[in-house]
């Protein structure tokens, strides 16, 4: 009877257990794609996980930890429920929302925002606290006291950062570098900037990343290593400043991260990232278009500086309608009038004396040959005169209460620095939607917006009670998002409106954070004399080295091409020079094909057989320019090597480009490393054959520095 009870008892007891156990997973808080799921776990570590579906590879990350009224704030949630329905954004991404109980604050809620496309791994992520009551953000010990995640990398032997804002002088210009991370680092704790860090094993790779941005080593965020390799990211500046207030009317809501892993290799997940990066990062799919661009701004500076004329000399619609004729013969769809088009800065409006019809005969031209219109904005400034000054005059940048006089912007009125971080934003904003609607322009070229420039204590960075230091880096923290923020109410109400970023200068906030955005505008001119030590007339020379046509500027400007492994090179726009003879015009032609994408210099001045290579090349690339922006960038030799061969070929499609560059004539080959399409276009000086195996064998022959280009997938 005795043995007849227990195993009566050992049968109702598993009978709840799988009852229990049954009902929990009924109740599961979780979402998923075809390749992961994201589970809410809600322990005392982990608050949620995320499962590889080919494999059954969990990673767990800990919630956030807050400081909040003096004490910190630990993510042991209560009644995580889900809030309201999944949302499909722009980009087909959807948004899933959960929101948990703090149980020692019943008011304060963590609200979790995940967003995972339906063909690609990788999940975006943010926390927002919300509460109906008053508390506040402290420091008790005077530094930031958040840390947004941690997570293990202890299966993961080889670990790497990655790192996207170094400042490299030799090219003057932002680099992409990956550095190897290996077991002392985590041993001695060290502090990596990154924001990515990667993780990778024999079957399987592991990534995580922040979106925010400022120049190495100058670090808001940082990933914290510990010696039980896990990594921790934690606030380092800025991200708040102290007395912050949360109440019903204001949240606290972080910056996004992302997470993946794969059943795979780093090759496989750099594609997989890259992918993501291209199609679902952002909602603004504009951006991410390889559209073909001309800037008006490398003939102003050979005004300038080589014919000794203002900038805004040829600045008018006759030098325009010449350069609209010219850009459309050569197969360029985005003009891009540069500084000067504007009447003042703040109301802008085209110059009633250079532009007297208000750009519309330009803009008539253009939507007749099927382009589009750019015109460049300096976000930071306003005009004395203007009206978003009169009612900004609050939103002055000042530091230490004290403003910069104002001074002239490109030989136009003298202009005030505004700070992006204050109510000013949002009237910038509206003045970029209506030049779209007025004016017709769809690409927005931004300018001249440092990292810091502002402690005021009337802006959104701070008060009275902040420290001017305190305010400054919260501005500094605050002013790519801002940026972020106005990009994305403009493409709200103008879908195809593209807006870039000049980095070609230091100290400015590059990173993830714009990327999520809109995209980067990379180089100018590359290094000063000055980086090269070079003694030179600073009042009255070219500042630049390379400043001229030939091959050397292209191996500055190629440099930054390392970045294409994790990010497509149509993001970071660079502008090549389209000058006569024809060497340099291979050259120029098979650099911008692989993704920067832009000319720019004196295009009435070239020969109508020069117009007539570009035309020809730039339609074909057409062709197979989506084919080029999705693959990933294979490079042979060194950067100014002989020879220097790039291929980008979609392996699903054979589709797409090699590009040879040799500084010394010779016999070269090259066997490809896809198998591409036998629809090919090429330059003088090819031969292409293909082996047993369907690999396209190359052989070059140069007699001086030029470019061979080949393309495969087009029709002629």
């Amino acid at each position: 009877m005795k043995n007849k009870l227990t195993t009566w008892l050992c049968v109702l007891s598993l009978f709840l257990t799988l009852s229990c156990t049954n009902d929990k997973s009924a109740n599961k808080l979780s979402f998923s794609n075809s390749l992961a799921e994201i589970s809410i776990n809600n322990s005392s570590t982990v608050l949620w996980e995320y499962n590889v579906k080919s494999s059954g590879k969990t990673i767990s990350f800990a919630g956030p930890r807050f400081e909040i009224d003096g004490a910190e704030l630990l993510p042991n949630l209560k009644d995580i429920t889900k809030v309201g329905e999944p949302l499909k954004l722009r980009n087909g991404v959807m948004e899933y929302v959960f929101e948990g109980t703090y149980p020692d604050k019943p008011d304060l809620k963590l609200r979790m925002y995940f967003r995972l496309p339906d063909t690609n791994p990788i999940v975006r992520f943010k926390y927002e606290l919300v509460t109906d009551h008053l508390h506040t953000l402290t420091k008790l010990h005077d530094n930031d006291n958040i840390s947004y995640f941690e997570t293990s990398f202890d299966k993961l032997p080889q670990v790497k950062e990655i790192r996207f804002s170094e400042f490299n002088e030799m090219v003057h210009s932002f680099c992409l570098s990956e550095r190897n991370i290996e077991t002392k680092h985590f041993n001695n704790k060290e502090k990596l900037m990154g924001p990515i860090l990667l993780g990778s094993s024999s079957d399987h790779s592991f990534l995580v990343a922040y979106e925010h941005g400022s120049q190495v080593p100058d670090a808001f965020v940082e990933f914290s290593l510990s010696a039980d390799k896990k990594a921790e990211l934690k606030a380092v500046k800025g991200n708040y400043y102290r007395g912050q207030t949360l109440d019903k009317n204001l949240s606290f809501t972080t910056i996004w991260f992302e997470a993946v892993a794969i059943q795979g290799n780093e090759d496989q997940l750099a594609a997989t990232y890259r992918e993501f990066v291209l199609k679902y990062m952002t909602e603004n799919l504009e951006s991410r278009k390889p559209y073909l661009f001309y800037n008006t701004w490398n003939f102003q500076e050979r005004n300038r500086n080589w014919y000794k004329k203002p900038y805004l000399a040829d600045m008018n619609e006759e030098r325009m309608l010449k350069e609209i004729e010219t850009a459309h013969q050569m197969g360029i769809e985005v003009f891009v009038i540069d500084a000067g088009w504007f009447e003042k800065t703040g109301d802008w409006a085209p110059s009633e004396i250079r532009f007297p019809d208000q750009l519309k005969t330009i803009k008539k031209r253009l939507t007749e040959y099927g382009m589009k219109l750019g015109l460049w904005f300096n976000p930071n400034a306003a005009a004395v005169s203007s009206k978003i000054l009169a009612k900004n005059r609050d939103c002055v940048k000042t530091i230490n209460g004290k403003e910069d006089p104002p001074s002239k912007i490109w030989e136009t009125e003298e202009s005030y620095g505004m700070c992006l971080v204050s109510k000013y934003r949002d009237d910038f904003a509206n003045e970029l939607i209506r030049c779209a609607k007025e004016y017709g322009v769809t690409y927005f070229k931004w300018d001249a917006i440092g990292q810091y420039g502002c402690n005021d204590p009337r802006h959104f960075h701070g008060n009275e009670n902040n420290t001017p230091q305190e305010r400054a880096e919260c501005f500094a923290f605050e002013v790519g998002r801002s940026m972020a923020y106005v990009v994305d109410k403009l493409c709200a109400a103008i879908p195809e409106a593209i807006v870039d970023f000049d980095i070609t200068e230091g100290n400015r906030s590059v990173g993830l954070g714009f990327l999520a955005a809109g995209k980067y505008f990379l180089i100018n001119n590359g290094p000063y004399y000055f980086n090269y030590d070079i003694p030179f007339d600073r009042e009255n020379g070219q500042w630049n080295i390379f400043f001229y046509p030939g091959p050397a500027r292209t191996w500055i400007c190629r440099t930054p091409l390392t970045y294409d492994k994790w990010f497509p090179s149509v993001l970071f726009l660079t502008h090549y020079l389209p000058d006569d003879p024809y060497e340099n015009q291979s050259i120029a032609l098979g650099s911008l094909i692989l993704g920067q994408n832009g000319i720019w210099g004196d295009l009435p001045a070239i020969s109508k057989e020069g117009i007539a290579f570009f035309g020809k090349t730039l339609n074909e690339y057409k062709q197979i320019r989506d084919d080029i922006t999705a693959a990933t960038l294979i490079r042979d030799g060194a950067v100014g090597g002989s020879p220097e061969v790039y291929e980008k070929i979609n392996p699903a499609t054979g589709k797409g480009a090699v590009v040879v560059f040799s500084s010394h004539p010779g016999k070269y080959s090259y066997v490809t490393h896809y198998k591409p399409s036998r629809k090919i276009s090429a330059t003088r000086g090819v031969e292409v054959t293909y082996d047993n195996e369907g690999y396209a064998v190359l052989t070059l022959e140069f007699s001086k520095a030029e470019a061979k280009i080949i393309l495969f997938g087009v029709s002629l």
